[in-house]
């Protein structure tokens, strides 16, 4: 499959490396400047090592992850961000810190990379321009998430030698519009170098790309509210005027998009490469942490989806779901929670002695919602292709408490105190993938930054602030209608369909990103920017049940996360973000 290309470009064996593991092991002030670089081959590998910071968990490896944050997931342990949902973080906490240096770590190594390309002599002009691009590019990636989490931040370019400099790189925090000011020059002078590709040959599959610099510049500009300019490099991506041959369409298949071949498709704008199998442990581990104790390698949940969620998901005629029109009385009886999800098994767990009384109508309601649920979320008392003592087994979602459902019998068993908790079916492994995996933290499932559902929905944005909501409606139509989802377009005809001024198209691009985009690490950074997050995010979570998993905290200080104090012990110009000193 194309998607492992990229890896075997970086095993490919050369003097200073012996495999692609010393491109995880050498970070950037490690890579042997002087003996490195001097060839094509050299830089080639040199960019893998680049490449390869973005699956470091605390930068983009955990992605995934963020949206426990938000009001559509929950989570515990620093793989699920439990600190940070709870309030309970500082600028010491494990995750704070490591995220910080994750992502200067990939600056840097972005940084590497384009001073010893440009002093190198050896490659043709077109070559050198083709890398520094695909370089700078990726230095705006690790940029705009250290500004989303921590707003400006000390900026450093090429001119800095981390393995010289590192005793003096004392800079005081850059403001926030000096920041993106950086980040909006690195992907300007890309775009107008004319030097990264439309498309890499196959062997390369899976490299930034000249549609992806524009992506991200229109995010960029529309988290900044620059409307117009966002808009016009989305149009861009998504209509080729200049007919580059972007080729971007949505994937016929939304279950598909997730899985191996789907993770490939012209939907993919920008995508973490992941791989998996004997030998191949280059992947991200969404089926580590969202995966039941029933998942490959027994997996933990650290990362499940929120009951407000799942119950986001509408009818399939459009109309938003209410419990109480298929169990009257579901939404204020916890008895009727029990007789609708409950079961009892028999005492050795090996069956199912009485199953829950509304579970046929539960099974019934699940066929008459957006089908992106179903692929979405591991649903109670459906199916799951597990893998249980090295062999697949399937097993099936049954809630009980006289004794904890084990997959050894055929069930899912969820890890810790969520078994009333929905869990992840999006981006988790089946079985053994058919040998495609061979650790459960290295998921071969490609993880999308930017996928063109993602661009429409940013353009739809975008329309509606500038007034256009026919045009907003439109693109979010497109998303709505793809093949496998069908569901019915607003402004169709019901009035519970319809959606004509500002703040009727905004609910629903509000809705649409949170379904189609589920898991994929965008929710929280939109509660943010909305202005939504305060009113949104604190407060008791509930699971499926009605017991009470959590409380959720969010306050005028997690706008964003504080410096780590470690960097500022280190660098007394560092100063601290609001309500953390």
């Amino acid at each position: 499959m194309n998607k492992y290309k990229i890896f075997i470009t970086a095993c490919i064996a050369i003097v200073t490396f012996s495999g692609c593991y010393d491109l995880d092991r050498y970070p950037y002030d490690q890579v042997g400047e002087s003996t490195f670089w001097k060839n094509e081959t050299q830089i080639n590998q040199g960019m893998m090592g680049v490449y390869a910071a973005l699956r470091e968990d605390n930068a983009f490896g955990l992605k995934f992850a963020i949206d426990n944050i938000s009001d559509m997931g929950i989570g515990y342990d620093n793989q699920g961000y439990g600190p940070v949902l709870l309030g309970t973080y500082t600028g010491r906490t494990e995750l704070i810190k490591k995220s910080w240096k994750s992502l200067y770590d990939g600056v840097m190594r972005s940084n590497l990379a384009i001073r010893k390309i440009s002093e190198n002599t050896t490659i043709s002009a077109e070559a050198k321009n083709k890398y520094i691009a695909e370089a700078k590019f990726l230095r705006a990636v690790f940029y705009f998430q250290l500004y989303n989490l921590y707003g400006g931040v000390p900026l450093y370019d090429e001119t800095i030698n981390q393995s010289t400099d590192y005793n003096t790189l004392l800079k005081p925090r850059n403001t926030d519009k000096e920041t993106v000011d950086f980040i909006i020059k690195d992907l300007t002078e890309v775009i107008t170098s004319d030097a990264m590709p439309v498309k890499w040959p196959t062997a390369n599959t899976g490299r930034a790309t000249l549609g992806a610099v524009y992506a991200l510049r229109g995010k960029v500009y529309l988290y900044t509210k620059e409307y117009q300019k966002a808009s016009q490099d989305f149009e861009e991506v998504m209509n080729d005027p200049r007919g580059k041959g972007y080729g971007y369409k949505l994937y016929n298949s939304y279950a598909d998009l997730f899985k191996p071949g789907g993770d490939e498709s012209s939907e993919m704008i920008f995508a973490i490469q992941n791989a998996g199998g004997v030998g191949m442990d280059y992947g991200m581990p969404m089926t580590f942490y969202m995966g039941t104790r029933s998942t490959f390698g027994s997996c933990w949940n650290n990362v499940m989806p929120s009951v407000k969620l799942v119950d986001e998901y509408e009818l399939k005629d459009g109309k938003k779901f209410n419990w109480d029109e298929y169990i009257p009385g579901f939404s204020t009886g916890t008895a009727v929670k029990d007789e609708t999800f409950v079961s009892t098994l028999s005492k050795d767990g090996k069956v199912v002695e009485t199953y829950a009384k509304n579970k046929n109508i539960l099974l019934s309601m699940y066929q008459d919602r957006d089908p992106r649920m179903a692929v979405t979320i591991l649903l109670p008392y459906t199916k799951y292709n597990g893998w249980v003592s090295n062999a697949a087994k399937e097993c099936e979602f049954v809630v009980a408490r006289n004794v904890a459902p084990n997959e050894s019998n055929g069930f899912i068993r969820i890890n810790g105190a969520y078994t009333e908790s929905y869990v992840f079916r999006k981006f988790v492994a089946e079985g053994n993938m058919s040998g495609a995996i061979n650790n459960r933290a290295h998921t071969p499932i490609n993880f999308p930054l930017i996928r063109l559902a993602d661009v429409y929905l940013m353009y739809a944005e975008c329309q509606n602030e500038l007034g256009k909501q026919t045009i907003a409606v439109e693109y979010i139509n497109k998303v709505r209608q793809r093949p496998s989802v069908n569901m019915p377009a607003i402004n169709s005809g019901p009035a519970w369909l319809k959606a004509s001024n500002k703040d009727e198209v905004f609910d629903r691009i509000q809705h649409e990103r949170a379904i189609e985009l589920a898991a994929e690490g965008h929710r929280w950074d939109d509660l943010r920017r909305w202005k939504l997050a305060k009113t949104l995010i604190p407060g008791n979570v509930y699971g499926f049940t009605g017991k009470r998993l959590l409380t959720k905290e969010f306050t005028d200080r997690d706008m964003l996360w504080p410096i780590p104090g470690e960097e500022m012990d280190i660098n007394p110009n560092l100063v601290n973000n609001p309500g953390w000193d």
